[in-house]
């Protein structure tokens, strides 16, 4: 908070009377400056943070009058540091940031320091909710059973982070089982206002998840950053962003009565994938907002990395304040929420068009235009309307490979495949859907699509529908408390006959966790070279995500995942054709079993109540039986088993030294690989299964173990060893080099062609320095710290790329590798480059943010690219070696 550094802004702490207590709080109005009127509100909650902690050293003075100017500085790219009020995580990528903090601790010790300072000093909250995998499914016993099946995976793993909740001071961390991370932000730990000491400031926050941004449906500003970026932000250190243009996005008009909030949010996301919103602030207002719950604003907000800006934000409104009544929350901290936001101008009413601040730019949407429909079948922004969805996906058939084609040969499109299942015969062919699952915090957090699921369900069992057996069917709730309501409203049963069973807790298929489809339907996948489907209440379906045998995958509402899992294809018209027939042999359409938003209301208004919230959460912390049993280790450093598969002492600071070491270019560097456009973290740094022919799983079997064992690459970020070798490992990755979709590369000077990780050992063992060229938006999807880790494993010293996703460009600078892109409409094919030359870059003696650099290949080629370190503060990692090495130097001086 305000430091004795800075003085000018202590006019502004004054007190506020709420009821009988009394609190202190910084009045920004009281700045008396007509510029904070106009100013966006998601930039107040920016300028609120600089005044409260103004220390002229981290943020100073300046600062304060840089976000205050917003309107001119948006323009020019101005460097301001953001302090946020707290950090969550998820355990795949709250693993490694646990074994950062135990090295750290390992490496300070080492160098002379005190261990004991290495804590976060910001509240931390953990939740496990990445670890469960649909093993089980269409069973009673399922939700059991995947549970059991994750505590025998992942007892090394959750025995650490028991370590860390006891060793780590002011760390919370929620036991497997509670529900997904956004959700139980949503509806539990989110503050929205803080009262420390009874100083009160705006909740915000920063997570290790790219779907962070969810948080922002209630009003709190919150996104995605690398995990050692939040590992910084956990040790006390302020974000250092570009002061961001804020997109003013108006609501108007009113949904229609078959519309969902899903459908909306795929409207708005390839609406703003259009216009372009990459780098910058969404801010929703305008009279359609106030007509959205808060469940239907949190949806919108979760997908906003797939429309690609920081955030999209609903400010605090009356329906913000009703939700946290809904959700339990105490009424005492409402009333104080209310008070504080309304005397610092936070608080919205969107019917009063005079609150409407200035926008860097202004789009509308007209709700009452929003038709149903589906994201795919490779890219959540590839809107296909549901009417349009059978001549949409012949078209994917026809067309060459891309996102939107397959390149199936037209005597090839006919094809099907025969098989026995649960003996029965069936056949599949392109098209058919293999999985249908409910899934996801996007969608499994909002009662309205949840519970049209459930009475879809409910009408589509009573016409007499069903769904093949085959198909892989789940439902995964983002808490208990959607359980709760859904057997309450009684819709459960007709879930369950359609074979929708509750699987688990957790974010399962939508990150790949979909678990192993029978082997019968593999083999006639496999057997016919089938295009099959999955489809799922998600925010991404990127190819390989889902399952490697689905190559094509829809992001849809939970009533179209139950649709189109009864009509056992996607290939259907539903305005045409029916789903099935009724016992009578009567076609039964869609349209006859599809709940009215009416409908769906009353339900809503009298089963999801504030009493289930307040059951739930006052148990999340407790844990399960299993959970409770863990006998995790006391001491202060972690005592690291060598035995372990994962978890491991990762090498990134043993040979670091209390001085600085010398900045130098690359020299004769050779590219790892020469890839192309949309290469996402999924591509770079799978979560999915370990395929029994890859570097890791070799490894894995040199250490006894066998193919079942494996786990995945998500439950082993906290290894190493394993990350390398999964570094690049996608099967779904397109390499230049090879020409087609594999997880392999070429040994340049030799030509040999060797799996990714073997080529980048054998060039280590030669001396040779790595690069990787790339094309635009390198790196997008989740915020995954070991695309970058993975990367500097393999010895990749810089990436060369047309464009960056910000989180993955943020996190290479994190780990000292160099960030260079490519000059305006230049790239590889137009500067003539193979990939197979020598590269030397040089780099300038004195760098400054966004400096053009030299690169020379030999032959006599050179090219300029911009160095993409953006701000001073990114320099300072780079030239020390990193964020973390920043931090622990900073720890021992300090």
């Amino acid at each position: 908070m305000a430091n004795p550094g800075c003085t000018k802004f202590e006019q502004c702490k004054q007190t506020l009377s709420v009821g009988e207590e009394d609190y202190k709080y910084y009045n920004l109005p009281s700045l008396n400056d007509p510029r904070y009127d106009r100013l966006p509100y998601s930039i107040r909650v920016l300028l609120e943070s600089a005044v409260r902690n103004c220390d002229n050293f981290y943020i100073k003075e300046n600062d304060v009058e840089k976000i205050l100017d917003w309107s001119q500085n948006q323009k020019l790219g101005v460097e301001v540091p953001f302090k946020p009020s707290r950090v969550i995580l998820q355990d795949f990528t709250g693993v490694p940031a646990v074994v950062d903090f135990a090295a750290m601790r390992d490496a300070v010790k080492r160098l002379g320091g005190d261990p004991e300072k290495i804590n976060p000093v910001c509240p931390s909250d953990l939740v496990i909710d990445h670890s469960v995998q649909v093993d089980v499914t269409r069973s009673a016993s399922a939700l059991e059973a995947n549970q059991a099946i994750e505590f025998e995976r992942n007892k090394e793993r959750f025995l650490f982070l028991k370590w860390g909740a006891k060793a780590l001071k002011n760390m919370l961390i929620i036991p497997p089982g509670s529900g997904i991370v956004h959700q139980v932000n949503l509806e539990y730990l989110a503050r929205v206002v803080f009262n420390t000491d009874s100083l009160l400031y705006p909740d915000s926050l920063v997570g290790t998840d790219s779907h962070t941004t969810m948080i922002n449906g209630l009003g709190v500003i919150g996104w995605g950053v690398g995990g050692i970026e939040a590992e910084a932000v956990m040790l006390g250190q302020p974000i250092s962003m570009v002061l961001p243009k804020v997109v003013g996005y108006k609501l108007v008009g009113q949904m229609n009565q078959l519309a969902t909030s899903t459908d909306v949010v795929l409207t708005i996301t390839k609406h703003l994938r259009q216009v372009g919103v990459v780098g910058k602030f969404v801010e929703f207002y305008g009279p359609g907002v106030a007509q959205l719950s808060i469940a239907d604003r949190a949806t919108i907000a979760n997908m906003c990395p797939e429309y690609g800006a920081t955030i999209g934000f609903f400010p605090v409104d009356v329906n913000s304040l009703q939700y946290l009544r809904q959700t339990g929350r105490d009424e005492s901290k409402i009333r104080l929420i209310e008070a504080y936001l309304k005397a610092n101008g936070l608080f919205r009413d969107f019917t009063n068009e005079a609150q409407d601040p200035e926008f860097s730019e202004v789009f509308t949407l007209d709700l009452s235009t929003v038709k149903s429909c589906v994201s795919g079948p490779k890219r959540p922004h590839d809107k296909v309307v549901v009417t349009e969805m059978k001549e949409d996906f012949q078209k994917c058939l026809d067309n060459k490979v891309g996102f939107k084609g397959f390149n199936i040969p037209k005597d090839k499109q006919a094809t099907k495949a025969s098989f026995a299942f649960d003996g029965k015969d069936y056949s599949l062919t392109h098209g058919d859907v293999v999985i249908a699952a409910i899934t996801s915090c996007t969608n499994t957090s909002n009662p309205s699509v949840m519970l049209g699921a459930g009475i879809l369900a409910k009408k589509a069992v009573e016409a007499g529908l069903s769904v093949n057996p085959y198909i892989k069917t789940s439902l995964s709730p983002g808490s208990g408390v959607v359980t709760h309501y859904l057997q309450d409203s009684g819709v459960i049963p007709y879930l369950e006959q359609l074979g929708f069973f509750i699987v688990g807790y957790g974010c399962m298929t939508c990150i790949g966790n979909s678990g192993p489809l029978d082997e019968s339907v593999s083999g006639a996948i496999e057997g016919g070279d089938l295009v099959v489907c999955g489809v799922l209440s998600g925010n991404r379906n990127f190819e390989g995500r889902i399952h490697p045998l689905t190559r094509a995958n829809y992001l849809a509402s939970p009533p179209l995942v139950i649709a189109y899992a009864i009509a056992g294809t996607v290939a259907i018209d539903f305005e045409k054709e029916p789903l099935g027939q009724n016992s009578e042999g009567k076609d039964i359409f869609l349209r006859d079993i599809w709940p009215t938003r009416d409908e769906i209301q009353e339900v809503e208004r009298k089963y999801v109540i504030p009493a289930m919230f307040k059951e739930v959460y006052a148990k999340i912390q407790e844990g399960n039986e299993r959970w409770n049993k863990l006998d995790a280790p006391e001491s202060q450093l972690y005592p690291w088993d060598v035995k372990s598969t994962y978890v491991k002492s990762p090498p990134f600071f043993e040979t670091m030294e209390k001085d600085l070491p010398t900045v130098k270019g690359v020299t004769k560097a050779r590219p790892l690989l020469f890839l192309g456009d949309s290469v996402t973290t999924d591509h770079i740094s799978p979560a999915g299964s370990i395929a029994r022919n890859s570097p890791a799983a070799r490894y894995l079997s040199g250490k006894g173990l066998v193919p079942r064992e494996f786990n995945s690459y998500g439950s082993r970020r906290g290894n190493d060893a394993i990350m390398a070798r999964g570094t690049f490992a996608n099967i779904r990755l397109l390499n230049k080099f090879i020409g087609k979709a594999s997880p392999r590369t070429i040994h340049i000077p030799s030509g040999e062609t060797m799996d990714v990780f073997d080529a980048s050992d054998r060039y280590r063992q030669e001396g040779t320095s790595l690069i990787i060229i790339a094309g635009k938006d390198y790196g997008s999807g989740s915020s995954r710290d070991w695309a970058a880790k993975g990367p500097w494993m393999q010895g990749i010293r810089a990436v060369i790329a047309e464009t960056y996703e910000r989180i993955h460009r943020s996190n290479l600078v994190g780990m000292g590798i160099i960030p260079l892109q490519f000059l305006p409409e230049q790239g590889a094919a137009s500067l003539g480059l193979t990939g197979r030359e020598v590269y030397d870059i040089e780099l300038p003696a004195v760098i400054k943010p966004g400096q053009k650099a030299t690169v020379k290949v030999d032959g006599g080629k050179s090219f300029e690219v911009i160095v993409r370190f953006d701000t001073d503060v990114e320099l300072t990692y780079f030239q020390h070696g990193g964020i973390l090495n920043y931090m622990i130097r900073h720890i021992i001086k300090s």
